[in-house]
């Protein structure tokens, strides 16, 4: 696929992630906030369509509770909300569990969904493989996404350790991974980003640990 028909899918970017018990740790928020502003600053610019998701949970629930400021998109995003642009609400993993947001992209003929937002380790992993089963290309933005420490009783990974394998498992099969500015110049230049695959990555991977 050379010429990809891209859509912007901004996923959480929601106050829980800069304020509460889920406050992305890796790359760090506020960085990560940043890139996802130029990735929809280059949407702009190049008219993509462009999806942006709340994680919604009812009244009283303890992150994301419909109205509450851990539901609220963070300022940045909401100041650029565009009426042009799908606003959907969720309540699983995955942005295309139980919306409307795959037929949106269907009726523009998008072919390829471009993920940022939160968290690299939930969401954005679900949303990739939702992709893959509707027959979307994904690409995931390393430095547009983030993670959280994760302890319980399987054992115990920091969010730097989550993200990095999170991207390499992505790249490996269910996504092109890339940094915001290496897709900006790919949508400018209306290409795909490269990608690999599971039998390459593994290649690889026993040329670098053996085996």
């Amino acid at each position: 696929m050379t010429h990809p028909r891209r859509a912007l899918v901004v996923v959480d970017v929601q106050k829980e992630y800069f304020e509460g018990v889920l406050a992305i740790q890796a790359p760090e928020r506020d960085r990560t906030l940043s890139q996802v502003l130029a990735a929809l600053d280059t949407a702009a610019e190049a008219d993509l369509p462009v999806v942006v998701v709340q994680h919604e949970l009812p009244e009283g629930a303890p992150v994301f509770a419909v109205g509450s400021r851990s539901w609220s998109l963070h300022p940045e995003v909401e100041r650029r909300l565009d009426p042009s642009w799908l606003r959907a609400t969720k309540d699983k993993a995955s942005v295309f569990a139980g919306t409307d947001v795959a037929a949106w992209l269907g009726e523009r003929d998008v072919d390829t969904v471009t993920i940022v937002g939160y968290m690299t380790n939930n969401c954005d992993l679900a949303t990739a493989v939702g992709a893959e089963e509707l027959g979307l290309t994904a690409e995931v933005l390393s430095d547009a996404t983030g993670a959280i420490h994760l302890a319980n009783e399987a054992g115990e990974v920091s969010a730097e350790q989550l993200h990095a394998t999170l991207m390499v498992l992505l790249h490996s099969n269910l996504a092109a991974v890339a940094t915001t500015g290496d897709w900006a110049a790919a949508v400018a230049a209306g290409e795909a980003l490269p990608v690999s695959d599971l039998g390459t990555s593994a290649t690889r991977g026993r040329a670098v640990f053996g085996g």
